[in-house]
């Protein structure tokens, strides 16, 4: 096989897009709660802490990639926090739900393997948790003002922007697209560690020619499937928690699954050229699932 370059720059491109501003979005939503409504900014930041200890504890995410971790989560508790407050009525639901299946279907595959591969001693590092929940934690951050308009604090149904047939970016519409870039991790993580090992002999999605498990771009029938059930799991949690419904269950579903498939083309296109490296991808794969949502969102025909 051909040397690739490890293309270190786009990994840092990845955590320089994402953790200055969600960080600066942890900062001053906590600092707006603690101010305003000292639980929910106590509640938050306990739990996205508790999340980050927990995944450096357990040997999933090194020291970095935990504090990413959490700063992420808290960015989410707070863009989807409504008052009264519930902390399962947040984005950290459907991101414990991904966290959940993608642990799980790592320990199946590491099961499965007949000659397990070394794990890297300290989990993953910060640059792939970025990559692979920045774009969802920089979509529900659009909706704080949505989320402080409704706790009764913000009147600004002004700054409502108008789209094709009258969809309106609301709190709703940014939260189905961070959903869709939460499916998406979660589907393309699990029909990863699962289709290697139980799909079979995978297809290259670009000239459906059988090549060997874990070949970039590489896709399987059950990996498939697995994938599209972990975003419809995480849909429906997310759906769930943010009071979504059938439609915001539905576009992030959608958004989910085409940026699965939208994974494996750029893995078997640009990555197999060496032109991106898997950061890279799974960063631009999960913007790909926001932006089918959001198509979606406007080309569809909505209740509202």
């Amino acid at each position: 096989m051909m040397n690739r370059p490890p293309l270190y720059w786009q990994s840092k491109l990845v955590l320089l897009l994402v953790v200055p501003a969600v960080a600066a979005g942890v900062v001053l939503q906590a600092r707006w709660w603690a101010v305003n409504i000292p639980l929910v900014a106590m509640w938050a930041m306990g739990l996205s802490v508790l999340l980050g200890l927990v995944a450096w504890k357990a040997g999933t995410a090194t020291p970095w990639a935990a504090a990413t971790g959490t700063a992420i989560a808290a960015s989410m508790a707070f863009s989807t926090a409504t008052y009264p407050y519930m902390s399962w009525q947040t984005g950290l639901l459907p991101l414990l739900t991904l966290l959940v299946l993608t642990s799980l279907a790592t320990r199946v595959g590491l099961a499965n393997q007949e000659e397990p591969e070394a794990a890297p001693p300290h989990g993953r590092n910060a640059a792939q948790v970025a990559a692979n929940l920045g774009v969802a934690a920089l979509m529900l951050h659009q909706s704080v003002l949505f989320a402080l308009e409704r706790a009764g604090v913000l009147q600004i149904s002004v700054m409502k922007v108008h789209g094709l047939r009258g969809v309106f970016w609301s709190s709703t519409i940014a939260f189905s697209l961070g959903l869709a870039a939460l499916a998406e991790s979660a589907a393309d993580t699990v029909s990863s560690e699962i289709g290697q090992v139980l799909g079979g002999a995978p297809r290259l999605l670009t000239n459906w020619r059988k090549v060997e498990p874990g070949t970039d771009g590489a896709i399987s029938w059950l990996g498939t499937a697995v994938g599209s059930a972990a975003a419809a799991l995480v849909a429906a949690a997310g759906a769930l928690a943010l009071r979504g419904g059938v439609e915001m269950f539905g576009i992030a579903l959608g958004g989910g699954v085409f940026g699965l498939f939208f994974d494996s083309l750029l893995g078997a296109t640009l990555e197999r050229k060496g032109w991106l490296n898997n950061d890279a991808v799974n960063f631009l794969s999960t913007l790909s699932a926001a932006g089918f949502a959001l198509l979606l969102l406007l080309f569809l025909p909505h209740t509202n």
